[in-house]
């Protein structure tokens, strides 16, 4: 499998692909909002930065490129932290980057805890997607 830059173009493009291929085997998101996403500190970005969001208000969780209206919250996050939390799904990493103000969110906090899905049981499926995601990213960027 080829691997790409986390957020490069090519990264997105090859994680839409999954999306739809997983499309109908996903299951609903455990709670429905609307959040804009900030990651900052992008090395391979000209600006550093880009926009995107999570929408689960139509049962699955989309996360797609740029800001949606009247989202419920905003998180401002680094590239390293987004990429523990989108990918490798470290959440000891994620965890320590909030406590240290590396995470920083403006709107409803609880809807961002409730979409970590707490005690839900762990679907297979999932674990299967996000290695695939971890799968195409490079590991050097």
């Amino acid at each position: 499998m080829t691997s790409y830059a986390f957020l490069s173009s090519e990264w997105i493009s090859a994680a839409r692909d999954l999306r739809v291929e997983y499309a109908d085997q996903m299951p609903n998101s455990p709670v429905e909002t609307r959040i804009n996403v900030v990651v900052t500190d992008i090395p391979h970005r000209d600006d550093g930065s880009l926009e995107g969001h999570i929408d689960t208000s139509q049962g699955q969780t989309l996360i797609e490129e740029g800001h949606v209206d009247d989202p419920e919250l905003t998180v401002t996050v680094d590239y390293d932290t987004a990429k523990a939390a989108f990918v490798t799904r470290d959440q000891q990493a994620v965890m320590e980057a909030f406590l240290t103000g590396k995470i920083l969110v403006e709107g409803d906090a609880s809807k961002l805890l409730a979409l970590q899905g707490g005690t839900q049981e762990i679907n297979p499926t999932v674990v299967e997607l996000y290695q695939k995601l971890d799968a195409l990213t490079a590991k050097d960027a």
